[in-house]
């Protein structure tokens, strides 16, 4: 979900960078200040990053930080529930789950005089700046607040209860918002924090549920949150390959029941043992009625006659230590937050860290929650069209990649199903170069479906440059790959041999071969490899093709990618080791 316009002409993306480069504390630019933060709404995995970034980066720049326990209630209460934090009172929280500082649904801030106490309890503690972490609701009401901020200080002079000395030196309230969502429900980021980790559990569910659903050729119906939206669903079936996925914001077509059977039915004349399923708890069809798991199971039941189980997955998508993106996206946006603050004039717009690509932004707060509203709207009316369109392009491209990806074979007229005899007669080969990486496999499986799609024939090369000048060559087919969504390692074999003195000897094997094109996945030895045969172009005419690479490494050190296949896993694997 891409974010809508920055709030300046002025590129502020990195400002924790630009920030450091001018020395220790900027300045120290809270010196002075006091802020507060707290969350809000249903708890996230990252939460507690976020928390701990905030209070460490804005005691750094000179803040008195407080913290608000049990969110706006909290605030409502006063007391004891606002605490000044010391850097050491955040040690050792990155690693928890849920938020420490806790939650709670408030019925007094709705009402005017709830709000008021509120304003009343941060203005005894020289508070007029908030870091706000939650859903679209919790920041809704964090903009109202401001919004009547002014007149509570007005209120409060008129009543006595503070000297217009102090009421003129606090009479702005700036807010800042972090978006806490496992759902990714929020129009104007590309991730919401906790979402990594509950698509990380709902993953982890399917790859168990696999093994027994295979053993017994079952059918398996998985329920996972999203009453509103349909991200948690539709990337987890993206990820695990599922058979289908129910969303709100795509609803099935019309006679979606039949299309379903026939595609369960083809799957298993195809000899795949077990079909997934995925259905956001919010699923409906074209005419808005829900469509529930106990529905799909008796629909699979009654004209299939296959085994068929429901899993509801519930508050465990929601529970656990974070993810390591989660973790690092929760310290980028609480720092990125302070900084928000830091920066904040008396005709600052509220503004709500996001996401956008790799680099943390400030985006109008409001603006975003009126187009995520408006997502929700839509749906209503049942514009699935404008609903769909409202998530963004990262939503989009997904639901494509999904659709193309998990169509049931090509049709005759592109390739065949073993992959042999396609139309266009023009071969790429796939090899995978260097140390094998966690999403070599899945790679591997969407780019052999998206060539068959379009007529090409792929040809699989085992073990890298080696497997070539032994002929270890065979195309590649549509059931093949089917699997290697959820399968680790490289299934083509690999190593770190690249092309030196044996350039004549591989461009014979193009030839023999008939290569059109070559696909790499790798490090940085794939890298090295595409330079190495460029640069034998002039001498070797079987070069002159179009050659790629997927940067496919866990060191993430291939140049021109913030990113490479296989890093995230691995920093997983890193955090969760380091605090077992």
């Amino acid at each position: 979900m891409s974010p809508l316009g920055r709030m300046s002409s002025e590129d502020i993306t990195d400002s924790v960078s630009k920030f450091v480069a001018h020395g220790q504390g900027f300045g120290m630019v809270g010196t002075g200040r006091s802020l507060a933060l707290f969350t809000s709404g249903g708890d996230s995995q990252g939460m507690n990053a976020a928390v701990r970034s905030v209070v460490r980066m804005g005691i750094y720049v000179g803040f008195k930080v407080y913290c608000i326990q049990e969110g706006y209630q909290g605030m409502v209460n006063g007391g004891d529930c606002i605490k000044e934090m010391a850097w050491n009172g955040v040690s050792n929280i990155i690693q928890l789950g849920g938020t420490v500082i806790g939650s709670a649904r408030c019925k007094d801030f709705r009402e005017r005089e709830g709000r008021k106490r509120a304003a009343f309890n941060l203005i005894e503690k020289n508070i007029d700046s908030l870091v706000v972490i939650g859903g679209d609701g919790s920041l809704t009401g964090a903009n109202l607040f401001r919004q009547e901020w002014f007149s509570f200080l007005q209120e409060f002079v008129q009543e006595g209860k503070l000297d217009l000395q102090k009421a003129t030196r606090f009479k702005q309230l700036h807010i800042v918002g972090m978006v806490g969502s496992i759902d990714n429900d929020f129009c104007g980021t590309d991730m919401t924090i906790g979402t990594d980790t509950a698509l990380h559990r709902i993953i982890e569910a399917v790859d168990a549920i696999s093994t027994t659903a295979q053993s017994h050729q079952r059918t398996f119906i998985l329920e996972v949150m999203g009453r509103h939206c349909g991200y948690l669903a539709l990337v987890a079936g993206l990820a695990s390959g599922a058979d289908w996925v129910f969303i709100p914001e795509k609803p099935a077509m019309d006679g979606w029941e039949e299309v379903l059977c026939n595609k369960l039915s083809e799957s298993r004349g195809f000899g795949q043992r077990l079909n997934i399923l995925i259905l956001a708890e919010g699923a409906i069809d074209q005419k808005g009625k829900p469509i529930t798991a106990q529905y799909v199971k008796e629909l699979i039941v009654e004209r299939l006659q296959f085994d068929t189980r429901i899993t509801v997955l519930g508050h465990v998508q929601r529970g656990g230590s974070p993810s390591a993106f989660d973790r690092i996206l929760g310290c980028r946006m609480g720092a990125e937050a302070v900084l928000a603050l830091a920066d904040a004039k008396p005709d600052s717009p509220a503004c709500v860290v996001s996401l956008d690509g790799n680099k943390a932004v400030r985006v109008p707060l409001m603006s975003c929650v009126d187009k995520t509203q408006a997502v929700a709207k839509a749906v209503q009316e049942r514009n699935f069209q404008k609903a769909s369109d409202l998530r963004g392009k990262s939503f989009n491209n997904n639901l494509k990649t999904y659709l193309t990806l998990n169509k049931r074979k090509p049709s005759d007229e592109a390739c065949t199903i073993d992959g042999k005899v396609c139309s266009s007669n023009f071969n790429i080969a796939l090899m995978n170069i260097g140390a094998p990486a966690s999403g070599m496999n899945p790679a591997g499986r969407g780019f052999v479906r998206s060539c068959m799609l379009k007529g090409y024939r792929v040809l699989g090369v085992a073990d890298g440059f080696s497997g070539l000048l032994n002929d270890d060559v065979k195309p590649l087919g549509w059931m093949e790959v089917a699997s290697w969504v959820s399968e680790g390692g490289s299934n083509l074999g690999t190593n770190r041999n690249i092309p030196d003195k044996n350039c004549k000897e591989i461009a014979d094997k193009f030839r023999q071969h008939k290569i059109h094109a070559l696909m790499i996945f790798g490090g940085f030895e794939g890298y090295q490899s595409i330079l190495k045969l460029s640069d034998e172009r002039s001498e070797f005419a079987e070069f002159c093709i179009p050659m790629a690479l997927v940067a496919s490494t866990i060191s993430n050190n291939v140049p021109g990618t913030d990113f490479s296949l296989g890093c995230d896993t691995a920093l997983n694997v890193i955090t969760e080791v380091s605090f077992t």
